[in-house]
């Protein structure tokens, strides 16, 4: 396969290091005594939740923007977000006072968006369309073409991936060494892409194992790697919302091929899993993306003693999410499980249902009956939560035993979409 002349290089990343030195803040490694624990590596977590916008993105917001030419200023930039990246957008402009219209989609968090308008403040308009981020994409792209305001991308021009790959260099710098290995979430491939620009042209960063973790259900790069091109998903799972892309950039799909990424897809559940664990051991309140890298630990077949370090990409999560989060997580483990239940229209019927049918550790968390003009049964929508994900079969073993009719709903079930 050839290898393309790469549009960003490493001294790139080192310009825009200097270029944003005062602006953004050097997040710190701090060592997860959990995940060193659970893989039997060295695990430190990347803390770019940290940053004043709660993720890394404002580093390559501000790298391309404060290198416009002072005419095109009075034009305004323009850009298109699932949230952070807006944020950064936002920032600097407020820093550098120049205006933006920024376009989220409608699946952006609620926190996200207050914090848009909250850090651009007068500098910044925030217009909320479109159903994915693609969608909201388009809009900006539109708007830029209209009036003549510059594009600032998410993650695929050269500055902004110049900007993303300075999270790299602070890695290698905090260490005095490259990692054994460096784990980053994917979305449309900006933070991969910077990273894997700058820590190839390091003398020893040839021997780091580069993973970059996406999404199960919006794993765009892996898509464009098996094409040998960019190319559209036709769908995409929007929950890990800061890395849900429908298309990798035509930028950065290059500099990942050529860097010798690997790539990994992991299932929004287990991303939920690990949501609640950094909250509740670390104590970190990390968004479905920033929990991506560390989520993606446990399958990496990891050797005892590594460095490795896992980017925690951003922490800006909705506290309303969190019953959902707590949902995929169960339902994931296999603990939470629904079920259309037939109850005969008579007296007892559910008193049967539970003494034949439920185990001594499984709880009912729903139940909603509605009766209908059939006079001999009820359906009722039941969710069961169990002890454990092995009472699951003598669970299922008893429904089939009991009198009453039940079919369960499996969790790739087009019905399942209007439970989650």
């Amino acid at each position: 396969m050839p290898v393309s002349t790469p549009t960003v290089t490493a001294q790139d990343v080192d310009a825009a290091a200097q270029r944003l030195a005062g602006l953004v803040s050097m997040t710190p490694l701090t060592r997860s005594h959990r995940l060193s624990e659970a893989t039997g590596a060295k695990v430190l977590l990347k803390r770019e939740d940290l940053q004043p916008v709660r993720s890394y993105k404002n580093r390559g917001a501000i790298n391309l923007i404060s290198q416009l030419p002072p005419e095109d200023h009075g034009k305004g930039v323009v850009c298109a977000s699932a949230g952070n990246h807006a944020q950064g957008v936002a920032f600097g402009c407020a820093a550098l006072e120049v205006p933006a219209r920024v376009f989220l989609p409608r699946t952006t968090p609620r926190q996200k968006r207050d914090r848009v308008a909250e850090i651009g403040g007068e500098f910044v308009e925030v217009i909320v369309g479109g159903a994915t981020y693609d969608e909201a994409a388009a809009a900006a792209l539109e708007d830029s073409r209209r009036t003549g305001a510059t594009l600032i991308p998410a993650f695929d021009h050269p500055m902004t991936i110049a900007g993303q790959g300075t999270v790299a260099r602070e890695v290698v710098g905090v260490l005095g060494h490259a990692p054994d290995v460096l784990v980053v979430p994917v979305g449309g491939g900006g933070l991969l892409a910077g990273a894997l620009t700058w820590l190839r042209a390091q003398p020893d960063g040839d021997r780091t194992r580069v993973v970059g973790v996406e999404p199960a259900g919006a794993a765009s790069m892996a898509a464009a790697l098996a094409a040998g091109e960019p190319v559209t998903l036709s769908e995409v799972d929007p929950f890990v919302d800061g890395a849900a892309v429908k298309r990798a950039g035509d930028t950065t799909f290059p500099l990942v091929r050529d860097g010798r990424a690997e790539l990994v897809a992991i299932p929004e559940g287990r991303v939920c899993q690990e949501m609640l664990a950094l909250y509740q051991t670390e104590g970190i309140v990390a968004e479905p993306a920033g929990a991506l890298a560390a989520s993606a630990l446990d399958s990496l077949d990891l050797q005892e003693g590594q460095t490795v370090v896992a980017v925690l990409s951003g922490g800006n999560n909705d506290v309303l999410r969190y019953p959902e989060v707590v949902e995929r997580a169960l339902v994931h483990e296999g603990r939470k499980h629904y079920f259309l239940v037939n109850f005969p229209q008579e007296p007892g019927a559910l008193r049967r249902f539970l003494d034949e049918v439920l185990g001594p550790d499984d709880d009912i968390a729903l139940f909603e009956y509605a009766k209908r003009s059939n006079r001999e049964t009820g359906p009722a929508l039941v969710g069961i939560e169990l002890g454990s994900a092995d009472d699951l079969e003598p669970l299922l073993r008893r429904m089939s035993q009991s009198s009453i009719t039940v079919e369960r709903i499996p969790p790739d079930s087009p019905l399942f979409r209007f439970i989650l």
